[in-house]
């Protein structure tokens, strides 16, 4: 019995094969790219190579993600936050708060024992404090985005980032390079602000309930991690691939569909 469940984000989009014995069979993360109906495709077709199957193996299918409603191949589409509800309840039952910061939102979600939705928040219409800011950033201080979290935690001082818009942020960013701070201090500096806008969703959940799981690609970046703990005074549990739990979420609900 495989299921498969596919998440079609902003940046990148993942696809997943479960069984119903064996668990996860595999698992392949693409570029968006400009195309998601094609790279969807891609992605499926890839996740499928790994045990030699093809569609036609495929009892049911769940798209979700800002993309899900391309995924022509896919028999449902049911909404991120449910599918990542999903996928942390089979990864961590224990899991009540979770917070998922992808490439252009950022979500805190509350759930029930079960995996239910019981309440959630997320950011406006705005890039700050998502992937996309984090990738501006890295950009305008010239820094390299798989190092620009491990460079903050070098940092000696605490440097404030005041603005939340990205474009307002990205002046403030190089003028306190060309005021001469310390880059590792300048990267603490965005993480924290991060951490703290996420830590304004997290408020309005009326707080955080352990056990807190971050997901999504910017989980991924220690810098964001240790701010978000550090203002949370608690540790975050992750995945080993934070980035697949959505796609896993689909599935669990792809598998409910066959039963």
């Amino acid at each position: 019995m495989l299921v498969a469940g596919i998440d079609i984000g902003s940046i990148t989009t993942e696809a997943l094969l479960f069984d119903k014995e064996k668990g996860v069979v595999g698992y392949d993360i693409l570029q968006t790219g400009a195309d998601s109906k094609k790279t969807a495709e891609m992605a499926l077709d890839k996740v499928l190579a790994y045990p030699g199957k093809n569609i036609s193996d495929v009892s049911y299918i769940i798209a979700t993600g800002c993309g899900r409603k391309r995924a022509s191949f896919a028999k449902q589409a049911v909404t991120e936050i449910t599918c990542i509800a999903r996928g942390v309840n089979y990864l961590f039952p224990e899991a009540r708060t979770i917070i998922d910061i992808g490439g252009q939102d950022t979500k805190v979600i509350k759930v029930d024992g079960k995996g239910r939705v019981v309440e959630f928040e997320m950011n406006d219409k705005c890039a700050a404090g998502t992937g996309r800011f984090i990738e501006v950033m890295a950009k305008a201080l010239n820094v390299e985005l798989d190092r620009i979290g491990d460079s903050s935690l070098k940092h000696k001082k605490d440097v404030a980032i005041s603005s939340i818009c990205t474009v307002f942020a990205e002046s403030e960013v190089i003028s306190l390079v060309s005021e001469g701070e310390e880059l590792e201090d300048i990267l603490y500096g965005i993480h924290k602000a991060i951490a703290d806008r996420t830590m304004g969703l997290i408020s309005r959940t009326g707080g955080a309930e352990r056990e807190v799981i971050m997901t999504g690609g910017v989980a991924k970046n220690i810098g964001v991690v240790k701010a978000l703990e550090a203002a949370l005074n608690m540790p975050l549990k992750i995945h080993v691939e934070p980035q697949i739990v959505g796609a896993l979420g689909a599935a669990m609900i792809a598998l409910e569909k066959t039963a």
